[in-house]
């Protein structure tokens, strides 16, 4: 029998784990719009770009409909995970629910929610959705997996979970120990998507440019060594350099996550990225000036959406 493996948040990533593990598994998709349901049940979901191919799953908005899975895989926002997965939870109290999200702090939301076995995972795909079906394939890389351990799971059900995701046509590498990656993307992520949200520049050149003063990769390198500095003193050896990613990163001209949310006045994941970055440097006293600076002007700009002042007129 196949496994039955159930996606939570059907966006760009999602919908790339979905139609390629549709090969292989049995492919259930929970989501937040009844439209996007009916879309993904009446056409399959189509991916171009790198790899080029149609995946055809079920999918529905209503929990009832949603069956029990072997295999969760949260890929939606991580300011999401409460909303996205609270209905359904409690499918996968007899599998395992991989968190595919940016930044620290899911997999607690997740474990406290399902009760279950708990993956920490880091993906580096990455996709552009161009409608409820349809996502372009940009960067072909891994998903980095490994136990989480307050859950006290297996390695064998993380390199089970990893091998579905090889036989789809996804990389995936299962890890005894999955912090270094998670570490490693949080610092390349948490940089480039806070200077992404207050320049409102795609992640450009600019972002790897050192040549003169006035140049932004100044400020990357920095946050980036910074973030560095914290993972050395919380005794993590990272399993990549974030300033490589950042310059692999900045020859795509993609948008980062967080300029998407900023440019649309929605709420962005800097608590999981920057924030996390910052809350855990003042948490062993190790000082993290950039990080927390960046941190605090985004929660600033996200407050000055909704602001009234009181006592001057705003045009």
């Amino acid at each position: 029998m196949p496994p039955r493996i159930g996606i939570i948040g059907c966006g760009s990533i999602g919908s790339l784990y979905a139609a390629h593990l549709a090969s292989v598994a049995e492919v259930h998709a929970f989501v937040r719009r009844p439209e996007h349901a009916r879309t993904l049940n009446e056409y399959p979901i189509r991916v171009t770009g790198l790899h080029k191919l149609e995946g055809k799953i079920h999918a529905t908005a209503n929990a009832a409909e949603f069956p029990d899975c072997d295999l969760g895989i949260v890929s939606c926002k991580a300011t999401q995970t409460e909303a996205a997965l609270g209905p359904v939870a409690h499918k996968f109290k007899n599998g395992a629910v991989l968190s595919a999200q940016n930044g620290l702090g899911c997999e607690e939301i997740i474990a406290d929610m399902t009760k279950t076995k708990v993956i920490r995972g880091t993906t580096f795909m990455s996709g552009t959705r161009h409608s409820d079906n349809h996502v372009q394939y940009e960067l072909d890389t891994e998903t980095w997996m490994g136990p989480f351990e307050p859950t006290h799971t297996p390695f064998s059900v993380v390199k089970t979970a990893a091998d579905w995701i090889i036989a789809s046509g996804l990389k995936a590498v299962a890890l005894e120990d999955a912090r270094p990656a998670q570490w490693s993307k949080l610092i390349f992520n948490a940089s480039v998507n806070s200077v992404a949200a207050l320049t409102e520049l795609p992640h450009s050149a600019h972002y790897a440019q050192e040549e003169t003063f006035a140049d932004l990769g100044h400020l990357l390198h920095s946050l980036i060594n910074e973030g560095k500095d914290v993972a050395k003193a919380l005794g993590i050896t990272l399993h990549e350099d974030p300033w490589e990613m950042n310059k692999i990163g900045a020859r795509t001209d993609h948008p980062p996550s967080m300029l998407y949310d900023i440019r649309h006045h929605l709420r962005t994941e800097i608590d999981f990225l920057g924030g996390a970055i910052a809350r855990e440097a003042a948490r062993i006293n190790h000082p993290a000036p950039l990080h927390t600076a960046l941190y605090r002007l985004i929660r600033g700009k996200e407050e000055s959406w909704t602001f009234e002042s009181k006592g001057h007129a705003t045009a």
